[in-house]
């Protein structure tokens, strides 16, 4: 679905319309910035899930559709497709809330796929790292895994802030970070529920 939504967006030329009308604006949810008419076409509490929906070109939605297809099929193997779409759904509202924590007041819309794909590579690379970690101490070594994992996500997004790549809200690195710490917290319950109901 958001393949076919945002390739027709691109198509016609709707882009800029639709992240105003469809996006996530954390200003609103802060209420410093007032939905008036044209500005949005979803509650507040929707747009989350309707910004997924909407990319800013075929490279911004390319790069997330490679990463959902190649990861969501690994991790669908080992949750089923039920807690799949669970899990991308906590990620959309996670990267939201990502990026509201960056940019509360903001006026600029956040478009993309990209908290609910952070979701999808954290739990990725949770199910599927072949070299066991050490525990730290008392720290058993899952947790010191979730600690490498979040600390090395945090820092690449930082740095492609640093870099220049998201200088203000221009790429949602709020909403990478938001998406990645609930794929971190909820693949290890996820796989419980999944095997205590087969």
């Amino acid at each position: 679905m958001t393949a076919l939504v945002s390739t027709l967006l691109t198509l016609t030329r709707q882009e800029d319309f639709a992240a105003v009308t469809a996006g996530f604006v954390p200003g609103v949810l802060s209420g410093t910035i007032t939905a008036g008419p044209g500005m949005s076409l979803f509650p507040a509490w929707l747009t989350p899930l309707t910004a997924t929906l909407v990319h800013s070109g075929f490279v911004h939605l390319g790069l997330n559709m490679v990463m959902l297809v190649y990861c969501g099929a690994l991790v669908e193997r080992a949750l089923g497709w039920r807690l799949l779409v669970l899990l991308y759904l906590v990620g959309a509202y996670a990267g939201a809330a990502g990026q509201w924590a960056q940019f509360p007041d903001s006026p600029v819309p956040m478009i993309g796929a990209s908290g609910a794909i952070s979701a999808m590579i954290a739990a990725y690379s949770l199910l599927y790292a072949d070299r066991p970690v050490p525990a730290i101490g008392p720290i058993p070594s899952r947790v010191v895994r979730i600690a490498w994992l979040a600390a090395a996500w945090i820092g690449i997004q930082l740095l492609t802030g640093l870099a220049g790549l998201g200088g203000g809200p221009s790429i949602a690195i709020g909403a990478h970070i938001g998406g990645f710490i609930a794929g971190l917290v909820l693949t290890r319950p996820l796989l419980l529920w999944h095997y205590r109901r087969a």
